[in-house]
C-alpha cells in the first residue's frame, strides 16, 4: 500500500526533473550585439543591437538603427532635427552581411539575467517592433541606438542598470565623444567643434554616455544583475575587425588654432599698413564666411530642436552682424577710406569678440571652445587695431601712391 500510494508522487517527480532541461531550453538567450565604427560618417559612433536566440538557435536582432532616406520630409526633419528612426526585427545572420562586407568588427555579450527577465525583454522587443510601434525621434545624444538597447536592458532588470551606470563618470562630455570618435574625418571634428554649444559640455555619467555603443559594453561589464552576480556571462567576437580602430583619446588641437591665429594676426600686423588692399580682401572674406557661420548657428539655436547646440558661444567670433563691416572692407578695396560708421562697427565687432573670454575668464558657461577663440579673436583685433581709428586705411603717404 504504501508504495502504491506514493508512485503517482514519484512519476510527477520524474516528469518535472525531465522537463527542467526542456523549460531551461525554452528559456530566450539575451545578447547585446556591438558594432565597431565604420568609415562612412554616420557608422563612425558605432552601432548595437540586441539579439534574442530561442531554444532551436535562430537569433533576431532587435535593431534600433533603421531609417529611411527617401520618407518625403526625411531632409526636412534631419535639419530640424526631427529624424525619425524605427526599430526593426530581422534574422541575426542577414543583419551581420553588412558589417561583414564593411570590415566591421562585431561581438556580442550575453547576458546573465532571470528567466522570467529574459522572456519578459524578449516580449517587449517583439511588441515594440510591431510596424505601429516601431518609430521613434531620434536624437543623437539622448535617444538613439545605443541609449535604447540601455533602457530595452533597464526595464528588463526592473530598473536595476540605471543606478548603477548614473553613480559614475569617466569625465567624458558629448563634445568630447563626439570630436573623438569624428576625428578621421577632419569635416565632420570641424563641425562638431564648431557647431556645438554648452550644453554639450557637462560631464557624463556611464549611464549617459552609453550612447556610444563601444561605452554601453564597457559598463556592461562592470553592472551586476539582480542578484549582484556579473551581468555578462560571456563575450564572444563574431566578426573581424579590419578597419582602423576606433581613437582611443579627444584631439583638442588647441595649441595649432593658437599657432594659426597668432600668425594670421602678425602677417596682418606686418602687411596690412603697407598692402591695405590685401588686408581688406582677407577682411571681406573672412567676414562673409563668419556671417554664413553665425546665421546656421543662430539657426540651430532658435530654429531647431539640436538642443547640444543652443546657446553657442562662438557667435561672439562669428554673426551675422559682421556683414555690416563689408562695404567697409569694399571700400578700402577700391583704394578709399572708409566712414566713420565703419570704424565705429569695427569697434563693436571686437568688443563683442572679447566678451568670448568671458566664459574662459569668468566661467559665465562652461563652453570648451578655446580652439575659436586662440583662432579668431587675434584676427578680430587686428583688424580693429589697422582701422578702428579714422584714416588709418589709407595713410597719406599711400593714398598718395593709389
Amino acid at each position: 500500500m504504501p508504495e502504491t500510494r506514493h508512485a503517482p508522487v514519484r512519476w510527477l517527480l520524474a516528469c518535472l526533473l525531465t522537463l527542467l532541461p526542456l523549460l531551461a531550453m525554452a528559456t530566450p538567450r539575451i545578447g547585446v550585439v556591438t558594432m565597431a565604427p565604420g568609415e562612412v560618417f554616420w557608422e563612425r559612433f558605432g552601432h548595437d543591437a540586441i539579439v534574442v536566440m530561442d531554444a532551436r538557435g535562430d537569433a533576431i536582432s532587435y535593431n534600433f538603427g533603421y531609417f529611411d532616406p527617401n520618407e518625403p520630409d526625411f531632409i526636412h526633419r534631419f535639419v530640424r532635427g526631427q529624424m525619425r528612426y524605427r526599430l526593426v526585427a530581422l534574422p541575426l545572420a542577414h543583419d551581420l552581411i553588412q558589417y561583414r562586407e564593411a570590415g566591421r568588427g562585431v561581438s556580442v555579450q550575453w547576458l546573465n539575467i532571470r528567466a522570467e527577465q529574459a522572456e519578459k525583454l524578449a516580449a517587449a522587443l517583439a511588441e515594440n517592433a510591431r510596424p505601429e510601434n516601431a518609430y521613434y525621434h531620434y536624437d543623437y545624444f539622448r535617444d538613439n541606438c545605443a541609449t535604447r538597447v540601455r533602457d530595452a536592458l533597464n526595464f528588463a532588470l526592473d530598473g536595476a542598470l540605471a543606478p548603477q551606470l548614473a553613480a559614475s563618470t569617466q569625465g567624458n562630455s558629448y563634445r568630447s565623444e563626439a570630436l573623438r570618435l569624428a576625428a578621421p574625418e577632419p569635416w565632420m571634428w570641424t563641425g562638431f567643434q564648431l557647431g556645438l554649444g554648452p550644453n554639450a559640455d557637462h560631464a557624463l555619467s556611464r549611464w549617459d554616455e552609453a550612447f556610444i555603443p563601444m561605452r554601453l559594453a564597457d559598463s556592461l561589464r562592470l553592472a551586476k544583475n539582480s542578484q549582484g552576480e556579473p551581468l555578462v556571462l560571456v563575450e564572444e567576437q563574431w566578426l573581424p575587425h579590419y578597419l582602423a580602430p576606433e581613437p582611443a583619446y579627444t584631439p583638442w588641437y588647441l595649441g595649432r588654432f593658437a599657432l594659426a591665429g597668432l600668425l594670421v594676426g602678425l602677417a596682418l600686423i606686418l602687411l596690412g599698413p603697407r598692402y591695405p588692399r590685401l588686408a581688406a580682401g582677407f577682411a571681406f572674406g573672412f567676414w562673409l564666411l563668419a556671417g554664413l557661420l553665425g546665421i546656421l548657428m543662430l539657426y540651430l539655436w532658435l530654429g531647431s530642436a539640436h538642443w547640444a547646440a543652443w546657446r553657442n558661444l562662438n557667435l561672439l567670433l562669428m554673426h551675422p552682424l559682421l556683414w555690416l563691416l563689408l562695404p567697409g572692407a569694399w571700400v578700402i578695396l577700391r583704394g578709399r577710406t572708409p566712414s566713420r560708421c565703419f570704424v565705429w562697427l569695427l569697434r563693436i565687432a571686437a568688443f563683442i569678440a572679447l566678451l568670448s573670454l568671458l566664459d574662459t575668464v569668468f566661467g559665465v558657461d562652461q563652453q570648451r571652445n578655446g580652439n575659436w577663440i586662440a583662432l579668431l579673436l587675434p584676427i578680430h583685433l587686428t583688424l580693429a587695431a589697422l582701422w578702428a581709428r579714422p584714416g588709418a586705411a589709407f595713410p597719406s603717404s599711400l593714398a598718395e601712391r593709389t
